[in-house]
Order: C-alpha cells, then structure tokens, then sequence
C-alpha cells in the first residue's frame, strides 16, 4: 500500500469517526431544545432552531409547513458534516498554524453558505414557502 492510499484510508476513517460522534451529539442537542429541558440563548421564546430561523428569514419558509421531525436529522446531518470535513483537512494540512486557521475558516464559511442555501432550495421547490 502507497502512502498516499493510507493517507486516504486515514483521512477517510477519521472523516467518519468525527461526524458520527458530532452527527449523534448535534442531535441531542437539538431534542432537547425542541423539547425545552434546557434553556439557552441561541433558542427563541417558541424553541425554533436558529438555523431553521435563517431557513425561514432568507427563502420566506412557512414555519406551520414544515417537517420539523424530518428536518431535524438533515440539519444536524449538515452541522456533522461540516464540522468533520473542516476538521479533517485542518488536521491534514501539515503547515503553519496561521494558514491553517485560515483555510479552516475559508472552509467553514463556504461550506455553511453552500450546504444551508441548497437545503433552503429544495424546501423551496417543495412548497413550503409562504
């Protein structure tokens, strides 16, 4: 086996092992602020999520429309994957600290707007909009 197939074999393994556990985590969470055992102050008087606010502030989302119970596990699939894939290629990328920041941040920014703005799309064409 190359170096650059155990490379791979060990980004890949790590890529999974970090959105498992974040996956399973972010969903916790999140049931238990729709269930309002724990106040925080990222959740509104009505527990709405705020990535489900965003959702609904940009693309104009009716909030009675729309299927929490199924959005729930695409929206902490989404955080999971974000968060492991950023991870990841920080970890990956063997130079200086500074440029790793950077290409961390450039990264998550990137991903959050391209993941959330395909997501508020699809619930678009699903009419749910207002």
């Amino acid at each position: 086996m190359s170096r650059i197939e155990a490379g791979l074999i060990l980004f890949g393994i790590l890529f999974i092992v970090i959105f498992l556990v974040d996956y399973l985590c972010i969903k916790l969470r999140y049931l238990r602020k729709l269930n309002g055992k724990k106040k925080s102050k990222r959740v509104k008087k009505n527990n709405e999520l705020m990535e489900l606010s965003y959702l609904i502030g940009k693309f104009k989302l009716d909030k009675d429309k729309l299927p929490i119970e199924v959005l729930l596990p695409v929206i902490s699939a989404i955080n999971a994957f974000i968060i492991s894939l950023v991870a990841v290629v920080v970890i990956a990328t063997n130079t200086y600290i500074i440029l790793q920041f950077l290409i961390g941040f450039i990264l998550l920014i990137a991903l959050i707007y391209a993941l959330y703005e395909l997501l508020g799309r699809f619930l678009e064409r699903r009419g749910y909009t207002k």
